[in-house]
């Protein structure tokens, strides 16, 4: 959509919510750093590198853009820092994974090795599965991911780091889109963000939640992919995955209400910069009760009580998981049946989270 591939319409000044605002009370760790917003309008995922010609009519530039920035704000001051952490959402959550290591690179190049490159992605770490219902490759939204990627790439003349391309064959670099694929590559350290149940995964997936129960096979499928993502998601470092029904959350206004396992996302991303500030510093003990590896076992999309409201597509009126889960069709009966408990226990399970 061109709107989206142009500054035009931007406003000239934005307010920083979540991990971007200035006010302690709502982003308690970074709220006086430094920081800059880089808006997205290349459409590729950060990682293009094409200039605009006959053929397409388009200019990809996602990679050189960041480039050009790092350059700039070197001049500006970056050159005195000893910590730069990219921070992105949904297909920029996808960008930090594929520039970390290149800007590390480049600082690296221009003399700067004193300055540690880190990544926040939120929402970017997509699964390259088999869809619910597959339809014909039309445009972005009908595509399966994988085909999605492999058709982009060559427009976009897309780059990936040199770690994971070196994994894959020429002309399989796609696989570096897919966090579970490149996470293993990458030397910086990331913390990964994500909804174990992404509303752009499922909608991917052709998995539309239009307000109209589900179906069992729509079920089945739901609580496959939150088990799917759960299991990439085993031996990353650092993350954080509520099993919610959302998508993007670090520039969110309620970005500090969100738990797992009774642990905050500001708190889990100060005990992640801790453990990184400490890793040089021997005899160092780790902090009590400050874990960086936080992932919600519950198996139903909002099991977790602390998930963002959810609200009735069609009345507007607030839902509660319990509500929620029978808005899409969820067989009480059937379902603690399965289980092997009572229906009025599991309910119970439901509102607690448990």
């Amino acid at each position: 959509m061109r709107r989206l591939m142009s500054s035009s319409e931007w406003a000239p000044t934005r307010t920083g919510t979540g991990v971007l605002s200035s006010q302690p009370e709502e982003n308690p760790h970074w709220w006086n750093a430094n920081m800059v917003f880089i808006p997205y309008c290349s459409s590729d995922v950060w990682s293009g590198s094409s200039m605009k010609s006959d053929k397409y009519g388009y200019a990809f530039m996602g990679a050189l853009i960041i480039e050009e920035v790092v350059k700039e704000l070197v001049n500006k001051g970056l050159d005195s820092a000893k910590v730069l952490l990219l921070a992105g959402s949904s297909a920029g959550g996808t960008g930090v994974l594929l520039n970390m290591d290149r800007v590390a690179d480049q600082l690296q190049a221009m003399g700067l090795q004193g300055i540690q490159v880190r990544g926040l992605s939120d929402s970017g770490w997509f699964l390259d599965n088999k869809q619910y219902r597959r339809t014909d490759c039309i445009d972005s939204i009908t595509c399966a991911p994988t085909e999605a990627i492999k058709r982009g790439i060559r427009y976009w003349n897309g780059i990936v780091p040199k770690g994971c391309r070196q994994q894959y064959k020429e002309g399989e670099e796609w696989n570096c889109f897919f966090g579970y694929k490149i996470y293993p590559t990458l030397r910086c350290p990331v913390f990964i963000v994500q909804w174990l149940f992404d509303e752009a995964q499922l909608t991917a997936d052709n998995v539309h939640l239009s307000g109209q129960p589900v179906q069992e096979g729509q079920w089945t499928y739901i609580q496959n992919l939150g088990r799917e993502l759960r299991s990439t998601l085993k031996d990353v470092s650092a993350s954080f995955a509520p099993a919610c029904l959302s998508h993007e959350v670090i520039t969110r206004s309620h970005w500090m209400e969100i738990q797992v396992k009774g642990t905050s996302l500001p708190r889990a991303l100060y005990c992640w910069d801790r453990s990184l500030h400490d890793i040089n510093k021997p005899g160092r003990a780790p902090i009590k009760g400050c874990p960086v590896h936080l992932i919600d076992s519950c198996p139903w999309p909002h099991c977790n009580p602390t998930c963002p409201t959810i609200r009735d597509q069609y009345t507007g009126q607030e839902m509660n998981v319990i509500q929620f889960l029978m808005h899409m069709g969820f067989d009480v009966q059937k379902m603690a049946q399965q289980q092997g408990v009572e229906p009025n226990k599991l309910l119970g399970m439901l509102s607690s989270g448990s």
